[in-house]
């Protein structure tokens, strides 16, 4: 069986998120860094909003960062799992 549907009827729209008609995304997240070798050009950065930890590389770096470093970073799907890209060192 068919089901006839008027194109006009389709709506198309960007989800609200869980916490209701509130549509504001947080996508620049607030960190510190756990852990930074700098001679390999990788290390950890630790969200403080939800305690995650979350591998970042040199080449997502926007300055030079050292453990205990507050930073601020957003997130991007790596080969295995989120990494924190974009890494700025917050003043």
């Amino acid at each position: 069986m068919k089901i006839k549907v008027d194109a006009e009827s389709i709506e198309v729209s960007i989800p609200k998120t869980l916490e209701g008609d509130k549509e504001e995304v947080d996508f620049v997240r607030n960190g510190k860094v756990s852990f930074y070798d700098s001679s390999k050009g990788f290390g950890f950065i630790i969200d403080t909003e939800n305690q995650e930890k979350y591998f970042c590389h040199v080449s997502g770096l926007n300055d030079d960062i050292a453990e205990n470093d507050k930073v601020t970073f957003e997130l991007e799907k790596g080969m295995k799992g989120m990494n924190a890209v974009r890494v700025t060192l917050v003043k």
